[in-house]
Order: C-alpha cells, then structure tokens, then sequence
C-alpha cells in the first residue's frame, strides 16, 4: 500500500540529513550525508542527492506529497539554493516543487509546533531570531565569524587563543589555555608562532572544534576560560533579549546547536533564562525534523501532527536510514 509522505531536509556546513514522514507525523526513514552549505561545502548538490537518495531507498512505496529544505547559508527562496534544490529533486524523478527555506525557521521547527516563538541557535556559529508563520521576523547576529557570531563555537575558540597569546608574551593572565590549546593544535606548548600558523592554518569553522577545550578547562575552575564562557553565554542572553517578545513567557523559546545542548555554555544560559525571565528553552530535534514538520503544515496537515514528529520515540522504535557512502 502507497504511504504518502512528506520530506524535511536540513542542509548544514558538515552534514545533510533528510527525513521521510507520514502524514500523520511518524518518521518512516531518515538519510544522511556530507555538507551542503550553499557557500562553504564543496558539493551541496552531491549531499542533497545522497542524503534523498539514502532516506528513499528505505521508505518503502510512498507519494510524496510536499518537501521543505532548509539551507545553512541561505535565505529564504535564495535562487542558487533554489536552483541547486530542484535541479537534484527532478533528477530523482520527484514530484512538485520543494519549499526552500533557511536553517533558522529549521531548528525553531525542531523545538516547537507553535506559530510563533524564539530560537537560538549556538554551534559553530551563533544567531537569534524571531519566527512567525515559517518566517523569520527578527534577527540578531548570525553575521559570520568575522563580523558577529558572538558566543559561538569559534568565538569561544578565538577569545581562548587571544588569551593563551597574552598569557605566553607577557599581557594577560596565567591560564591553562596556554597548554590545552597548544595541545589541541598539536604545537610546542609556549611556541607562539607555531600556535599563531597552526591556528591560521585552520578554516574558520574548523576553529570552533576548540571550543570543547575551552569549555573543559572552564569547569576545572581556570579563571581565564570561565569568565570566557560566562562572557558569551551573555552575549547570547543579550541576543536573545533582542529579539524575544515582552513577555518572553507568551511563546515558546527554543535552543538549537551543540553548545546549547550540553556543557557549560548551556548551563549558564538555561539558567540566565530562568532566573530572569522564568522561562525553560525547548531543546530543538534533528533539523530534518523541524523541515518535515514545516513540510506537514504546508501539505495541510494539522498542528498535531508536527507536534507528534517531535515526540521522543518509543523505546525500541527506531525508522529505517543509513548514512551516504
């Protein structure tokens, strides 16, 4: 028997993941690749392609009645991510035209079926928003390593190595950062300039992989790296606040990306948010979730039904997937 079905996608900078729902908000199979960031992935028409193709192969005899992609680095209907989409969508022999939408509405999607709330999303990069009506209605900085992603991973990462710096040439305080971090980078501990090339040496994003170290040695108690963490866990409150409405308690709040999932960072601002607004975050699902859901709403399917994809499964219920070779 034909199961109809609709498709979430959730492109990021290292991953792709997609999902096959029924219309009743079960999750019937679920796929997996590479990057497909529409700026900074080397393939992201390959990783959409094999992330589709890894989901179908196991979701069994279905008609799919409506898609959503939400894209890392792209807005929404931004015309090459559009481009890119459909291209590999009618490749596959796919029906109608998927809804291309950015990563933001995503993962507010994979924390609430609500029409309207607050997001934050804190990873490798950092970024708050306002959504309404799968849109999003305010912003605050998501601008990039360079210009903003304030308490990101590689913000984090970044204020860490300054401070190693001034710790070893003379400027700052003693930290352990010094060491750690020379670690982490496989250089000579007390070696400036081999610090300073094998950090240029990395992409920006690939920085953000020591955030983690930070992170540790602020909760071994090092002065240095807890007033790090506790600087960007207030940017990110700060953030936040910028964009939330007043009150914050009259819709939900969702926390996206890895350093609001678990550690410090999310310890520090899960109970900013507490004590000062006394609100408890949503902790937002697989992104491939949050794009189904939005992709279940857009096929006319009720409320209910996206609220039941982000039910936790039952023990021992598990969807058929793979990951793309």
């Amino acid at each position: 028997m034909t199961e109809h079905v609709v498709i979430g996608v959730d492109a990021g900078g290292t991953s792709t993941r997609c999902a096959v729902v029924t219309r009743g908000g079960r999750l019937l199979a679920h796929g997996r690749a590479g990057g497909g960031n529409q700026y900074s992935s080397a393939d992201p028409a390959g990783a959409f392609e094999s992330a589709l193709r890894a989901a179908l192969a196991d979701a069994g005899d279905i008609t799919v009645d409506a898609a959503v992609f939400g894209v890392s680095g792209a807005s929404v209907g931004d015309a090459n991510a559009v481009r890119t989409v459909t291209g590999v969508w009618k490749a596959l022999g796919l029906p109608g035209t998927p809804y291309v939408s950015d990563d933001i509405v995503i993962a507010f999607a994979a924390g609430s079926a609500a029409d309207a709330g607050t997001v934050l999303i804190a990873g490798t990069g950092a970024v708050a928003a306002y959504v309404r009506d799968g849109a999003v209605a305010r912003r605050c900085d998501g601008y990039g390593w360079l210009l903003g992603d304030e308490g990101s991973a590689v913000w984090i990462a970044l204020a860490g190595l300054r401070a190693a710096l001034a710790s070893l040439d003379g400027r700052g305080r003693p930290t352990v950062l010094a060491q750690h971090l020379a670690g982490a980078l496989k250089t000579t501990p007390g070696d400036t300039q081999a610090i300073v090339r094998a950090a240029y040496a990395r992409p920006p994003a690939g920085l953000g992989e020591l955030a983690p170290v930070v992170a540790a040695a602020a909760a071994d108690g090092d002065t240095v790296a807890r007033e790090i963490v506790a600087e960007a866990s207030e940017r990110l409150l700060t953030n936040l606040a910028t964009v939330a409405p007043d009150p914050l308690d009259a819709a939900p709040v969702v926390f996206a990306g890895a350093l609001l999932s678990t550690g410090p960072v999310a310890d520090t601002v899960r109970e900013g948010l507490r004590t000062r607004y006394g609100t408890t975050p949503r902790i937002a699902a697989d992104g491939a979730l949050g794009a189904a859901g939005l992709a279940l709403r857009r096929s006319g399917a009720p409320e209910s039904a996206h609220a039941q994809l982000l039910k936790p499964p039952a023990a021992g219920e598990r969807p058929r997937g793979r990951t793309a070779n």
